[in-house]
């Protein structure tokens, strides 16, 4: 048997797509590309994605097989204690004029892979690497695998940035990163320039898969991103439907590489997720942006761009309608949360104290309590001990069979725990309600479009549909996607030595 007789597994990753738009695109037979996938394969529509529901996040989760507890990158924006330092990985551009173009590019290309993601947790192309497969990845923002290369910052950088020409950085087999590591300059002419999102594009990602497909090139595994759809329905809200036309087309023209999309199923699997939904982000005249700062006016709060001083008592990390509220002085972190809980267009507010995480709901009273290890099972074969008001997170609590079930804020003791363990610092975790926004001064706002970063369902549940294999996962969480994928890449042999 040669390697002909296994399939490659194509994941793509799609940011922001949603099941709703998928099922409605499809009623108008509008998305012909989603249809035939769908028709040929599974479908699902409530693939829980990890917490803050921020794409740096959520990939850190699916590559490493874990929450942020262990891969630790807790969001978009986080404080390092360590360094007295703001990281963000660009948000948008006011935050890079604030923080510092420098600042923000060494975070997002060196020091995102290099090492705030956990040097001890291997990703899946670490992984696929010690089991001899090969493996390759077209825009990730997570990346970190066993071959070296080299990042090259193009020369029309120079000017704003002082980090070096070229970076060494280790990924897998392929790496295609728009303009900064381009494998086809000078075979193929990749949307790429400043006005092009430095080639972190669909299209670049779409004609980069369609050459290593054309020219039978394709890794074992190669993960695909598609960016464009997240901005679309961050100005344009989640009921957006261009976007998801434009991602069917290049979606079309991916199968066709292979021939036609009878011989795409033949030849590989083809994984299709979202990363998070969104929330529709209420009109201006509707006041939908919560401003932390102007609630937080009695404490000195952290101004971006100044450095954080001896008198500096509270900094704020913001991810859109998630936010981490550090406390750097000897304020007790439930009186700050009492001052937040005054605003009525917050959702929860929790934080930690010792093994127990503690969260407010609507008024201070409405209070709950839980911790790791205990009586109660959830559906994922996770055990809790919970103690006062179930309904401040929605759960059901079976008290005869020891079970929890979750309501409107999927798998959130688990996502919370995450949060409050993946990086030091004393902090609470806040929430808008859906509608709403949190922002500091800043912060890139959404009014009449949409938002995430939170962890209600909406924003918290996304679609996967699975052609070209029978296998189905386990659990349907993304947390649990790596060792469903590296199941898809090294199992194959053997089914298809059993299908004969």
């Amino acid at each position: 048997m040669t390697g002909e007789d296994t399939k490659k597994v194509i994941f793509i990753m799609a940011d922001s797509l949603m099941a709703e738009a998928i099922d409605k695109g499809i009623a108008k037979k509008e998305l012909p590309a989603f249809e035939y996938l769908i028709k040929h394969g599974q479908y699902y529509k409530d693939l829980v994605s990890s917490f803050p529901t921020m794409s740096v996040t959520i990939d850190s989760s699916l590559l490493t097989g874990a929450y942020p507890d262990r891969h630790h990158i807790p969001g978009l924006t986080w404080y390092s204690t360590a360094d007295k330092k703001l990281i963000s990985y660009g948000t948008g551009p006011m935050e890079v004029i604030k923080l510092g173009v420098d600042p923000v590019l060494a975070d997002a290309l060196i020091n995102l892979n290099g090492s705030h993601l956990n040097p001890q947790l291997p990703t899946i192309y670490e992984e696929l690497a010690q089991l001899g497969k090969k493996s390759g990845s077209i825009n990730g923002l997570i990346y970190r695998g066993s071959v070296q290369h080299t990042l090259s910052i193009p020369p029309w950088m120079d000017a704003p940035t002082s980090l070096p020409k070229s970076i060494p950085v280790k990924g897998p087999d392929y790496l295609a990163l728009g303009s900064l590591s381009d494998p086809l300059a000078g075979i193929e002419n990749l949307p790429d320039g400043l006005t092009r999102r430095l080639g972190i594009n669909n299209q670049y990602s779409i004609l980069t898969a369609n050459y290593l497909i054309k020219e039978n090139k394709l890794p074992d595994f190669l993960y695909v991103y598609l960016p464009d759809l997240d901005k679309k329905l961050h100005k344009n809200g989640p009921d957006e439907l261009n976007g998801v036309k434009k991602t069917d087309k290049q979606l079309q023209e991916l199968l066709q590489s292979f021939g036609s999309p009878e011989e795409a199923l033949k030849k590989a699997i083809i994984v299709i997720i979202g990363d998070s939904g969104m929330t529709q982000i209420l009109p201006a005249e509707d006041n939908p942006v919560i401003d932390l700062p102007s609630l937080l006016k009695e404490y000195t709060v952290y101004r971006q761009g100044e450095d954080v001083t001896d008198d500096t008592e509270i900094v704020l990390a913001v991810n859109e309608t998630m936010a981490y509220v550090y406390n750097l002085k000897a304020h007790k972190l439930k009186d700050i949360a009492k001052v937040l809980r005054a605003e009525p267009r917050i959702d929860f507010i929790s934080w930690r104290e010792g093994e127990w995480m503690h969260v407010m709901g609507g008024d201070a009273s409405q209070k709950l309590k839980f911790k790791a290890e205990g009586e109660l099972m959830d559906p994922y074969g996770q055990k809790w001990t919970v103690e006062q008001k179930t309904e401040v997170l929605d759960l059901q609590i079976n008290s005869k069979h020891n079970t929890i079930k979750y309501g409107k804020y999927p798998d959130v003791l688990r996502r919370l725990y995450g949060a409050f363990h993946s990086h030091d610092g004393e902090f609470l975790v806040v929430t808008a309600k859906p509608g709403y926004e949190l922002a500091d001064k800043n912060s890139p706002t959404h009014k009449g479009g949409g938002g995430h970063g939170s962890i209600g369902y909406t924003e918290s549940l996304v679609p996967m549909i699975v052609s070209g294999t029978e296998e189905k996962p386990e659990y349907l969480r993304i947390v649990d996607l790596k060792a469903y994928l590296l199941k898809l890449v090294t199992q194959q042999r053997a089914n298809i030595e059993k299908e004969r």
